[in-house]
């Protein structure tokens, strides 16, 4: 029987979801998800789990301050959260306001006008009146994530974003990676690791459900990506195992693959919903955080490890007490014996 979205529920004690970063990044707890076995570590034990000539991908987006409290032109409150760059001074964005906008009126954010052009589906089109980029970084504020329940401040500004984050264009952060800090990337590259960068731009659809109860239903917002020529080589002439570090970097190289494996160097924007019965093509070693019950992320890790695997991990990481979602803390896992059939 396929699986549905009931099959991606457990019990997850609220108390358990991190409400703040621990004060070293990399003294996280790591879950060790063996085939046959758990073991629990610290993150810097990484290294331990990784070989010469293995390649390990990073994301190095930069989180941008998308959430601005914004005014009507009509004098009502309403929330602009930015959705992804369409050129430098437009964007797509979300806007919370009490009855939809037209096209031709405007939002004030900061005391600066900012013009709705019009709907581009569930978003907004708006022209802001200098780069969209520059604006946020005025007027904008860290996006933390809806199940932290705490508004942001600024130590937030540094710790929801990773030590290597490059290139802005982020709604979330790529929060395997916040796990990360300079000696342990020393360590691992010292180790004879092969360390690489892409970019994958996390949009709002990262904290997207499972709706319904049939997974081929499910429809994702597209995100863009850009795998840079270095990390295309790496990959392609590996002498180990690819580990991704987030379900971001694995969706990012599975739309870069082609059916023989081998990544294609550029960029684009990819849709693609993994879920149990993907044959992944590329990834062979996964680095990620614990995700929501009835998640989209939870389906790619359970299409990674298999979903008793996955559901099993999870229910030991609740009963020692493990930190979840984007503080919280994380798990390594290898790919399931046996893949699925490909979609």
């Amino acid at each position: 029987m396929p699986l549905a979205r009931r099959d991606f529920r457990y019990h997850l004690p609220r108390r358990l979801i991190a409400q703040a970063p621990l004060a070293e990044r990399s003294a996280s707890r790591l879950l060790e998800v063996g085939v046959d076995a758990l073991t629990h570590r610290t993150f810097k034990e990484l290294p331990a789990l990784l070989r010469p000539g293995d390649v390990l991908v990073l994301n190095d987006t930069a989180v941008v301050k998308a959430r601005m409290a914004a005014r009507k032109d009509s004098g009502g409150r309403a929330e602009v959260f930015f959705e992804r760059l369409e050129a430098e001074c437009e964007a797509l964005c979300q806007v919370r306001a009490s009855k939809p906008l037209k096209p031709g009126r405007h939002l004030v954010i900061g005391g600066e006008e900012v013009a709705v052009l019009g709907r581009a589906g569930e978003f907004y089109r708006l022209r802001f009146p200098r780069p969209v980029l520059d604006f946020m970084a005025a007027h904008g504020e860290t996006p933390l994530p809806p199940y932290i329940r705490r508004a942001a401040n600024g130590a937030d500004a540094v710790r929801y974003q990773t030590v290597y984050a490059e290139h802005p264009g982020a709604v979330a952060a790529p929060t395997a990676g916040l796990h990360f800090d300079m000696p342990l990337l020393d360590a691992i590259a010292a180790a004879g690791v092969v360390v690489v960068r892409i970019t994958l731009h996390v949009g709002a659809g990262t904290f997207q459900p499972l709706r319904g109860e049939n997974l081929s239903d499910v429809k994702l917002h597209a995100e863009r990506y850009a795998v840079p020529d270095a990390a295309a080589q790496a990959v392609n002439g590996r002498s180990g195992r690819v580990v991704a570090v987030g379900t971001t970097v694995a969706r990012a190289l599975e739309s870069a693959a082609a059916d023989d494996g081998q990544v294609a160097a550029g960029g684009g924007e990819t849709t693609l919903f993994i879920a149990p019965g993907y044959r992944f093509k590329v990834v062979d070693a996964l680095v990620t955080n614990f995700h929501l019950p009835e998640s989209t992320l939870l389906a790619l890790v359970a299409a990674f490890a298999g979903p008793e695997r996955t559901l099993g991990a999870y229910a030991a990481a609740v009963a020692e007490e493990y930190r979840f979602h984007s503080y919280g803390d994380a798990m390594f896992c290898e790919s399931a014996p046996a893949a699925g059939a490909a979609p």
